[in-house]
């Protein structure tokens, strides 16, 4: 097969999440339910399960940088997706990769605490990952809580999160997908999305009163499949959201609490 009619590949850079709910496992699902070739860059260990975080390792960086190069070595590349990078020699290392290699489409999410309250990113490494990551993204895609540690400032309504669109543009953010769901109330879920125009497109969904893992490393993931598959930043986000909204309906509790893991293929077959 010659390169030219290679299927392109997403590539997660992101945490393994013993657990299979989220991190680098959710990810190559979510790649895989999109028909995308899945590439990995493991960039922490993680012991997890439904109930929560109970140990983390962080590999060398010259051994992930040695993952990505051995992916860009020999992969058509149309998307990369970031999510766990918990400290800032590991958003040094990424950074210094992306530069190197300038993948068409970048997608961070800036994975700071998991569902369940660990820390999955030290407080040091917060600068690196506004100055190194947000200007080589073309879209991040942070949740309220993500958002006010970038800002350092509360974000409690939808007005405030129109604000905080506009300045996360202005640290350096190309494309925004601000997720809603950390919002009071039991009205629709607002996530908005802006691509830098000064447009900002608002998608709703009924709320579900649930618990679940590994929804933004699931939407995050489906929105690098969608560019992969050639739609456009603002159709893959909506395509994201549609698609995670399905997993959650059709989610299951394959642990010991009440806690979600997402149907990827269930999600899929309705596409």
């Amino acid at each position: 097969m010659n390169s030219a009619s290679r299927p392109l590949c997403a590539l997660t850079i992101a945490g393994s999440d013993s657990g299979g709910g989220a991190g680098i496992q959710a990810d190559l699902k979510t790649f895989a339910a999109h028909r995308v070739h899945g590439l990995s860059a493991i960039a922490a260990l993680t012991a997890q399960h439904t109930r929560g975080v109970t140990a983390v390792e962080v590999p060398d960086t010259g051994f992930l940088r040695a993952q990505i190069d051995a992916c860009f070595d020999d992969f058509a590349i149309g998307a990369v997706k970031l999510g766990m990078l918990a400290n800032a020699r590991v958003i040094d290392a990424v950074a210094d990769a992306l530069e190197h290699y300038r993948p068409a489409q970048v997608v961070l999410d800036p994975v700071m605490v998991s569902t369940s309250g660990a820390r999955l990113l030290e407080t040091s490494a917060l600068d690196a990952l506004r100055t190194r990551l947000i200007p080589l993204a073309s879209l991040i895609t942070p949740n309220l809580p993500e958002a006010e540690l970038l800002l350092g400032q509360p974000i409690d309504d939808v007005a405030a999160m129109h604000a905080a669109i506009e300045q996360l543009h202005r640290l350096g953010a190309r494309a925004v997908l601000l997720k809603g769901g950390h919002l009071p109330g039991n009205g629709d879920v607002i996530d908005l999305y802006s691509g830098g125009d000064g447009a900002v497109r608002s998608m709703a969904h009924p709320r579900l009163q649930l618990e679940a893992h590994g929804t933004g490393c699931t939407l995050a993931s489906a929105v690098a499949a969608n560019l992969c598959l050639g739609h456009d930043l603002g159709e893959s986000c909506a395509a994201a959201a549609e698609y995670v909204h399905r997993a959650l309906l059709r989610g299951y509790r394959p642990g010991n609490s009440d806690i979600l893991v997402l149907d990827h293929f269930g999600a899929a077959r309705h596409e």
